[in-house]
């Protein structure tokens, strides 16, 4: 398969003129990755593009967190996709953002959360059954301002199979923090 990817991208159905359309010429996957078993982690991969991106007001660089840093509970991140509205739902078409706040993981990995299913290499936002991911938001960024600053702390993997917006049933994403060290050697 040949993969592509699209920067500066707003409404996926129309041509915004804004977008920049770069072949991948090369896929990293984590040798670990599992696809049988998301929730065992290691839900990451690094794309390298066949040429580089044109930076502008539309298309920027975001920073990668320290390596193992983690933010405080309740710390405000955005997710953005263009994944399901709704449990059910369609499709968005336009870019959709909400902000989620990070769910500490010693309260995400508790019984009346996601308990073991969520590792310490996972962040977990949201869980007020009102807001999160949804399918289709899959492999996009938690992104969170630290110092003014915009880092992707998170990407998303997985959510509840009974559905998205579920109480204590925070949004689940690879930390990424947890993967510094691999993302260097990947590149």
């Amino acid at each position: 398969m040949n993969f592509r990817v699209a920067l500066g991208d707003h409404n996926i159905n129309q041509n915004d003129g804004t977008e920049q359309y770069i072949s991948v010429s090369r896929i990293v996957k984590h040798a670990n990755w599992n696809t049988n078993s998301v929730s065992a982690g290691y839900d990451i991969a690094v794309l390298h593009l066949a040429s580089s991106a044109t930076l502008n007001s539309y298309v920027k660089v975001a920073q990668l967190p320290g390596n193992g840093v983690t933010l405080s509970h309740n710390y405000n991140c955005v997710v953005t996709g263009w994944g399901r509205t709704s449990t059910g739902g369609s499709l968005a078409s336009i870019l959709q953002q909400v902000t989620l706040p990070v769910v500490a993981h010693s309260t995400c990995s508790s019984s009346s959360y996601w308990g073991s299913t969520v590792k310490s290499t996972m962040v977990c936002a949201g869980g007020d059954g009102v807001h999160s991911s949804c399918n289709g938001d899959s492999g996009g960024p938690l992104n969170c301002a630290v110092n003014g600053v915009y880092q992707v702390h998170g990407i998303v993997s997985f959510g509840s199979a009974n559905g998205c917006n579920l109480y204590r049933k925070p949004s689940v994403f690879t930390r990424v923090s947890a993967y510094i060290s691999w993302i260097n050697s990947a590149m």
